[in-house]
């Protein structure tokens, strides 16, 4: 039976790497990662692929995870020298097989003085997932519960500025009321009898 490369795509930071094996609904998965390369056996679609690249530098493989989600493999891969802190050029030691086989993923990429800015990857679709080669695992990635919290934070404040103009509204209704009963007028009488209560008596 044919066996198929499975596409990959990537992002990184300067302490790790986000790598997606874009296969749905991948079955009997086999994913061997040592601190230079990364193995990967598996079915989607009732077909065959694996993957066998060599990376750029080394990794930490004890500190990386995988999950394995409905359209694809997810794994975030931490770099192994902290102290290094840099963005590598590609992912493959190999340049021309990177050319063939590897993608950049958009959807992730930052360019490596927009770091600070953009932040690390989000986490959020990894939890849960599995460990390799001891990895503790990672659950699904993805991105819109942090902007539904923003969207539920701004909705919260808007409320309160409409509940403020509500008040405000009441206000001005207690205003016009105390006008039609000539409350206001009667407020109005009482600062002029004060005005004229401060005046010195005038000398005949």
């Amino acid at each position: 039976m044919t066996t198929n490369t499975a596409p990959i795509k990537w992002a990184q930071r300067s302490d790790s790497l986000y790598i997606t094996i874009a296969l749905a609904d991948v079955k009997d998965e086999s994913i061997d990662l040592s601190d230079s390369t990364l193995k990967f056996e598996g079915k989607s679609d009732s077909k065959d692929y694996e993957l066998n690249i060599e990376f750029f530098h080394e990794v930490d493989s004890n500190g990386s995870t995988y999950k394995v989600l409905p359209r694809s493999v997810q794994m975030h891969v931490m770099k192994k020298d902290k102290d290094q802190e840099e963005f590598w050029p590609r992912l493959l030691k190999d340049k021309a097989l990177e050319k063939n086989q590897v993608k950049i993923d958009w959807d992730r990429y930052v360019d490596e003085d927009e770091e600070d800015e953009a932040g690390g990857f989000d986490m959020s679709a990894m939890e849960g997932g599995m460990g390799m080669g001891g990895m503790p695992g990672m659950g699904g990635m993805g991105g819109m519960p942090g902007m539904g919290g923003a969207g539920g934070m701004d909705m919260e404040a808007l409320m309160k500025q409409m509940g403020n103009m509500e008040g405000m509204g009441d206000l001005g209704a207690k205003m016009k009321e105390m006008e039609a009963n000539g409350d206001l007028d009667d407020l109005d009488d009482d600062d002029d009898d004060d005005d004229l209560d401060d005046l010195p008596d005038l000398e005949e």
